[in-house]
C-alpha cells in the first residue's frame, strides 16, 4: 500500500512566522523546556521542526506541549486544529456539572494507578479564570438527593477536616496530606453538596468545600503536579463564586499567581494577583497586605521596579494595620511579608537585601511550618552562596536536612536537588563534602 502524501502545514508555519522564533531550533528548544515541566525529557531540535512543517505531526502524547509552547509565545489559546494538528475543531460541548467535574477529579486522585497521568499534565498560561458574573445559575441545574438533607454541622465537618489536613500538610507536606483530602472531597464533601439543604447551608457548604479544594490543590502544586493543582484551583473559584465568598475567591487566584511566578511564568501570575486585588475592594488590612505581598512579587517577576516597591510598601502599611487573623491556610502573617519582601529583593538584583529580609522571615516564623522552613531555609543558602558566604550556606543546607526527611514534598524535593547542583562545584571543600556525604543517604529518588 502506498504511503500516504503528506502536504506541508501551512497552519503550523503560519504559526511559526507569528512567533518571530530566531530558527526552528528555538522553537524546539521552547518545546524541550515546556515537556519538562510536564515530565518529559524530550530531545526535539530543527529537523523535528522541519517535519512538523512538512506535514508530519508530533506524536500525539507531546501535541499539547507544542501547543502550549505556541500558547505561551503568542499570549493566547492555541488548538491542534489552528496548529494543523488535527482534521476537525473540536466541538464537543464541555459540561457544566461541577460536582460530576469534582467526582472525576477526586477520583483520579484517590487512585495511586493513575498519579502517573496526573503528573503527566502541563501547566496551562492561557487558563482562563471564571468572573464573578459567570458562575450565576450553574448550581440550578444540580440535582439533589430528595432522601438527604444537612444542616450547619455537616457544614462544620467539613470546615474541621479542612484544617486537621491543613495542619498535616503544613507539618510533612503535600504528598503526605493530599490523598486524604481527595478522599474525603469525593466521599463526604460531593454527597453533602447534593443533598437537600436550606439557602444558608447550601451556600455555607459550598464556601467549606471551595476552600478545601482550594488546600488540596495548594498540595498538588506543592507535589508539583501543576496541571492537577489549577484543576482543583478552577474548582474552587466556581464554588467560591457559587457561594458568594470573596475571600476564598481571592485567596485562590492569589494561589495561582504563587504557582506562576514559582514556574517563571511572570505574566500569568500578575494577572491572577491583580484579578483577586480587582475582586476584593473593601477587603480588611490583612487581605490587603496578603494581595499586595503577591501583586509585588509578580511585578518584580515582570520587571517592573517602580510598580513592585510600590505594592510591597502598600503590603507593609496594611500589615500594620491588620489586627485580626485569618484562617490557618490563608493566613499572612509577618513572615509571609519577609518572604515576599525578600523576593521581590532578590527579583531587583539586590541579593544582601533578600538575604536580610528571608532571614528575618525564619526568625518569625512559627514553628508549625516546617515543610516552609525547609524550603526557605535551603533557598537562603542558595542566596548565600552566590553572595560569596559559602560557611553560612553550609549552614543553612544542614538546618533545612534536619526537617528535611519528614516533610513529603515535591518543592522541598527542588530545593535538595538544588543544592546538590550548586555544592558540586565545592565538593573539594571540607565543609561540602561534609553536607553531601550528610544528604547522600536521605536524597529523594530523583535527585
Amino acid at each position: 500500500m502506498a504511503a500516504r502524501e503528506r502536504k506541508p502545514n501551512g497552519k503550523l508555519a503560519a504559526l511559526v512566522a507569528e512567533c518571530r522564533w530566531t530558527s526552528n531550533g528555538e522553537f524546539a528548544r521552547a518545546v524541550n523546556r515546556a515537556g519538562t515541566e510536564a515530565g518529559y525529557k524530550l530531545r526535539y531540535d530543527e529537523s523535528a521542526v522541519s517535519h512538523w512543517l512538512s506535514g508530519t505531526r508530533p506524536m500525539a502524547k507531546y501535541q499539547k506541549v507544542v501547543l502550549e509552547t505556541l500558547t505561551r509565545r503568542l499570549r493566547r489559546p492555541v488548538t491542534a486544529f489552528e496548529a494543523g494538528f488535527a482534521d476537525r475543531p473540536d466541538i464537543q460541548a464541555r459540561s457544566g456539572d461541577t460536582v460530576t467535574g469534582l467526582i472525576d477529579l477526586g477520583s483520579m486522585d484517590m487512585d495511586p494507578s493513575r498519579r502517573g497521568v496526573l503528573g503527566a499534565g502541563l501547566y496551562s498560561v492561557a487558563l482562563s479564570i471564571p468572573g464573578w458574573p459567570d458562575i450565576i445559575g450553574r448550581f440550578e441545574r444540580l440535582k439533589t438527593d430528595p432522601h438527604t438533607r444537612i444542616g450547619m454541622a455537616e457544614v462544620e465537618a467539613v470546615i474541621a477536616m479542612t484544617e486537621r489536613i491543613s495542619e498535616i500538610d503544613d507539618q510533612f507536606g503535600g504528598r503526605t496530606a493530599r490523598p486524604m483530602a481527595a478522599a474525603f472531597m469525593v466521599n463526604n464533601i460531593v454527597p453533602h453538596l447534593k443533598a437537600t439543604a436550606g439557602e444558608e447551608v447550601r451556600k455555607a457548604m459550598l464556601s467549606a468545600a471551595a476552600d478545601h479544594l482550594y488546600l488540596t490543590g495548594y498540595m498538588a502544586v506543592d507535589e508539583r503536579l501543576d496541571l492537577l493543582g489549577q484543576a482543583y484551583y478552577t474548582k474552587a473559584l466556581e464554588l467560591a463564586l457559587a457561594a458568594d465568598d470573596h475571600l476564598t475567591y481571592c485567596t485562590t487566584l492569589r494561589g495561582m499567581s504563587v504557582q506562576a511566578v514559582e514556574l517563571g511564568h511572570g505574566g500569568p501570575a500578575l494577572r491572577y494577583a491583580n484579578a483577586a486585588a480587582a475582586a476584593s475592594p473593601e477587603a480588611g488590612p490583612r487581605m490587603r497586605a496578603f494581595l499586595a505581598g503577591q501583586q509585588a512579587h509578580a511585578l518584580a517577576r515582570t520587571g517592573d521596579r517602580t510598580g513592585a516597591l510600590v505594592m510591597l510598601r502598600a503590603a507593609e502599611v496594611a500589615m500594620e494595620q491588620a489586627e485580626s487573623k485569618a484562617k490557618a491556610h490563608g493566613s499572612y502573617d509577618p513572615a509571609s511579608l519577609s518572604y515576599h519582601a525578600a523576593q521581590v529583593n532578590y527579583e531587583l538584583g539586590d541579593r544582601e537585601g533578600a538575604i536580610r529580609a528571608l532571614l528575618h522571615s525564619e526568625r518569625v516564623r512559627p514553628v508549625v511550618y516546617r515543610r516552609a522552613r525547609v524550603r526557605h531555609r535551603a533557598m537562603l543558602a542558595e542566596w548565600q552562596l552566590e553572595a560569596g558566604r559559602l560557611e553560612e550556606a553550609v549552614q543553612n543546607w544542614h538546618l533545612a536536612l534536619d526537617d528535611f526527611p519528614h516533610v513529603q514534598s515535591g518543592r522541598a524535593d527542588d530545593r535538595f536537588r538544588t543544592m546538590l547542583s550548586a555544592a558540586q562545584p565545592y565538593r573539594r571543600n571540607p565543609h561540602i563534602r561534609e553536607l553531601l556525604d550528610r544528604a547522600r543517604p536521605i536524597a529523594p529518588r530523583t535527585a
